[in-house]
């Protein structure tokens, strides 16, 4: 009995120990396990991608493969395109996407959601959202896309009072700036710049800066900066004095380069009254001219390796040589123009 009794007593007063051991137990097992989900749930940043507009784009998602998967993309909340069944649903598709979304069918059993979005616009921009669910769980990944299209050219025309800077067909809007040599004093290049767009959302920017002063003592340098930084265009322009020369005597018309160009490519026109027809073309990369006024005009091949591109006219004709010359260096990025006025006179009629 005292044995009974005292096993009795002995496990009476531990029950209550037990159960503090034990709810202690569960504490720190529900504090470990709250940690290790804290630890295993990853937080995914989001993805970004550019697409150049026109351009085929691939947004990726990727997701724990098994037998069946549902796929849903969205921009926002606008159904983009979705994958179930086995197969591409299109009944809920925002028309905006519609024929131009597909997935990489044959890779989704292993795992790849990636969306292939054709012809990218402007209005494509935006946040995208890949959900995926299968019996591992469901999974959000967001990608954030940026189009752009890129600075193919840049124009400049200049008249008497204003010259003009423009490019087409960009997005986002670059960033015009003005320069001049001699450089002009900070303040001086007061211009005004026009932005429009058209039914695709593309820019056409157009920048006019007024003359300073005679429009043959300066050069004047635009360049166009894409928004991203990746793109620096530069236009530069100059109207040369008018030059005067007797004919049947050589006449050399000035063109150099305003800084260093590799790969340049280089062509002189002519023009009176009609469009500019071209006198010669040099290519830099193969060093071949081809000359229309062969025996009549010609470039010195040494000094077109230091970029100077002026034109020698052997013996001009006063009918068949005045006009305007214009001479266009283009390089990467870049385009520099010289246009010159030349009149060829008649040589005086000796007395004898």
């Amino acid at each position: 009995m005292r044995a009974k009794y005292g096993y009795r007593s002995n496990t009476s007063e531990q029950r209550p120990s037990d159960m503090a051991d034990s709810h202690g137990l569960m504490t720190v097992l529900l504090i470990f396990l709250e940690k290790l989900l804290l630890t295993d749930s990853k937080v995914i940043p989001d993805t970004n991608v550019t697409c150049l507009i026109q351009d085929d784009c691939i947004l990726p998602c990727s997701f724990q493969p098994t037998s069946t998967v549902v796929i849903h993309w969205y921009k926002q909340q606008i159904p983009v395109h979705s994958y179930y069944y086995n197969k591409d649903q299109f009944g809920l598709q925002n028309k905006h996407f519609s024929g131009r979304t597909c997935l990489f069918n044959s890779h989704i059993p292993h795992g790849n959601a990636s969306l292939l979005l054709r012809r990218v616009k402007v209005q494509d921009r935006g946040r995208y959202k890949c959900y995926t669910s299968t019996r591992k769980g469901n999974q959000e990944i967001f990608i954030n896309l940026e189009v752009k299209a890129l600075i193919q050219s840049v124009m400049m025309e200049m008249t008497d009072e204003v010259v003009t800077c423009s490019s087409h067909n960009i997005y986002p809007v670059p960033q015009v700036t003005w320069a001049t040599d001699p450089a002009s004093a900070q303040g001086a290049l007061g211009n005004s710049t026009i932005k429009t767009t058209d039914h695709k959302g593309l820019f056409t920017v157009e920048s006019s800066l007024r003359i300073l002063g005679n429009h043959s003592n300066h050069t004047y340098f635009c360049t166009f900066t894409s928004a991203d930084k990746t793109q620096v265009w530069t236009a530069s322009r100059k109207n040369q004095e008018d030059m005067t020369q007797e004919e049947g005597h050589a006449l050399s018309i000035p063109c150099v380069a305003p800084h260093t160009l590799q790969n340049f490519s280089l062509t002189w026109t002519f023009a009176v009254f009609t469009e500019p027809a071209v006198i010669l073309r040099y290519d830099g990369r193969t060093r071949n001219t081809v000359n229309q006024w062969e025996g009549q005009a010609d470039l010195d091949q040494d000094l077109l390796l230091l970029g100077d591109g002026s034109l020698l006219l052997h013996k001009p004709d006063s009918e068949e040589h005045s006009g305007t010359y214009t001479c266009t260096f283009s390089g990467l990025q870049s385009r520099h123009v010289v246009q010159t006025r030349v009149n060829i006179t008649v040589a005086p009629i000796s007395e004898y």
